[in-house]
């Protein structure tokens, strides 16, 4: 069964840092592409990274480039996704997910990032 699960969401005052995890199973994270995405109620879903299985490229939004990172430890199968410098904006429910050549065939049930003082 194909799963992945996202942990490490909470509360932080602007900022501050948060690492997401996404635990995956039923499948290998190394074998694919895998990606975070966010949104805020009444917001589009937006991409704000992504990395590839084939090179370890990667793709970060513009409103997150050089604060977030994403990386993979294909040893525990789990994908990250550091948060630093984090700022109101960045609150949402964050959601990993993982394809062949995009991420967009597994999702996980997300995880709130609630940035605030």
């Amino acid at each position: 069964q194909v799963q992945l699960v996202e942990s490490g969401g909470g509360l932080v005052q602007p900022g501050g840092s948060l690492r997401l995890s996404c635990a995956a199973s039923g499948f290998t994270v190394a074998h694919h592409a895998i990606g975070w995405f966010r949104q805020d109620p009444g917001k589009e879903r937006e991409e704000i990274s992504c990395l590839a299985s084939s090179d370890g490229s990667t793709y970060y939004a513009d409103s997150v480039k050089g604060r977030f990172t994403i990386s993979r430890d294909n040893a525990k199968n789990t994908v990250y996704l550091e948060m630093n410098n984090l700022n109101p904006e960045d609150t949402a429910v964050y959601y990993c997910a993982a394809g062949t050549y995009y991420p967009d065939r597994y999702w996980g049930q997300g995880t709130q990032v609630t940035v605030s003082s």
